[in-house]
């Protein structure tokens, strides 16, 4: 379940404990490209956390719901609903990640198909990854890949989706070793390590789109419930998922409140 912090949480922690003991843990924002709590949707889109200005535009029919357990959360609902990003944006600032790749995210799926929790697409054609949710085939599915012709890097189909309910997915892969995993609530469901992929990165080129919810050509929509999705250029541990699920991302990246003060008090003060 997650922690929300919320702008007056972050000044009494600042106030009271000191900048000098927030930043003492160092920095666990390391690597993180993007960051959706759901909390709000802002001039058409929805903040993204990581400091990073990669706001995720809504298309179609998302909205942000009240949910019993996570309060508020992302809601997929209808044809052609989804986030999209801007990988132009991305690549100018040198962010797409390739030397390690970790997707996280709280899912609760309605649907029985097979359900992008993100995707992005290169010009040549390659689908460089794939987190999904499958409930009709009974599996998760976290797949990356490389530039042509190298094709996948690992993929992995494993775990068993329940639908109306909340599970956490974090797929992983690391370059140096060539291993690419997938957790589910924060154990290992499926691995899959390549002696060929071992030095080899994930594909750069997002240049046909990226978006959460919706595959770039219009396939394998999201139905259902999203909360907390993260990417990262950092191959996340097992531990560091745990931590994740157990905290929430915004209690797992309390060492660092000032950064997310900042971009909250910048969003205020242009209301």
């Amino acid at each position: 379940m997650k922690v929300k912090v919320y702008l007056t949480s972050i000044l009494a922690l600042v106030l009271i404990s000191g900048v000098s003991q927030v930043f003492a843990a160092g920095d666990k924002s390391e690597g993180l490209i993007f960051y959706y709590d759901y909390s709000e949707i802002v001039g058409g889109s929805v903040p993204d956390l990581s400091g990073n200005g990669y706001d995720g535009e809504v298309v179609g029919s998302f909205k942000i719901v009240d949910d019993k357990k996570h309060g508020k959360v992302g809601e997929f609902k209808g044809g052609s609903c989804y986030l999209k990003l801007d990988p132009q944006k991305i690549k100018d600032d040198g962010n797409i990640p390739t030397e390690a790749f970790s997707l996280l995210a709280w899912v609760n799926v309605t649907g029985d198909g097979d359900q992008a929790i993100f995707n992005a697409w290169s010009s040549d054609g390659q689908w460089l990854t794939h987190p999904e949710v499958r409930p009709g085939s009974g599996i998760y599915r976290w797949l990356v890949r490389g530039d042509k012709p190298e094709g996948t890097l690992g993929e992995v189909k494993a775990g068993k989706p329940e639908k109306n309910a909340w599970h956490h997915f974090a797929g992983t892969y690391d370059s140096a070793t060539g291993k690419t995993v997938l957790y589910i609530d924060g154990k290992v469901a499926g691995s899959d390590e390549r002696a060929g992929s071992k030095g080899k990165t994930v594909n750069e080129n997002w240049d046909k789109g990226a978006r959460v919810g919706f595959n770039v050509d219009d396939a394998r929509q999201y139905m259902g419930k999203m909360d907390e999705i993260s990417l990262w250029e950092r191959n996340i541990t097992k531990n560091e998922v745990q931590e994740i699920i157990e905290k929430g991302l915004d209690g797992y990246l309390a060492v660092d409140p000032v950064k997310k003060l900042a971009t909250k008090w910048g969003r205020i003060k242009s209301q």
